[in-house]
């Protein structure tokens, strides 16, 4: 059974960093897409960045040069480095596996919270 553990998330001042780690059991991790999704409240659930197997990434405008995804295969683990967050990054943060196969496997997600 494939995992995804999300951690990372807090409360923070704009202007201020976060990193976010999701980490992947089973052995998927190192040819498997990874993607970051989030979800504030009242709103659907929108894509924020990806990294594929051969690391390639890309992200949604809002984010571009704020942040930036990496993955460690040694670790199975995806980062989610974010820099001069803002109030509207406020959202729920979920990591997302996507495998050669087309299976998708879903963390709980992580909270994260920029106040103003």
């Amino acid at each position: 059974q494939v995992q995804l553990v999300e951690s990372g998330g807090g409360l923070v001042q704009a202007g201020g960093s976060l990193r976010l780690s999701c980490e992947a059991s089973g052995s998927i991790f190192s040819f498997s897409a990874m993607r970051w999704y989030r979800q504030a409240p009242g709103k659907e659930r929108e894509f924020v960045a990806a990294i594929t197997s051969g690391s390639s990434t890309n992200y949604v405008d809002s984010v571009k040069g704020r942040f930036t995804i990496s993955r460690d295969n040694a670790k199975s683990t995806v980062y989610l480095q974010m820099d001069k967050l803002k109030p509207e990054d406020t959202a729920v943060y979920y990591c997302n596996a996507r495998t050669p196969t087309l299976r998708e496997y879903w963390g709980k997600g992580t909270l994260v919270t920029v106040s103003s």
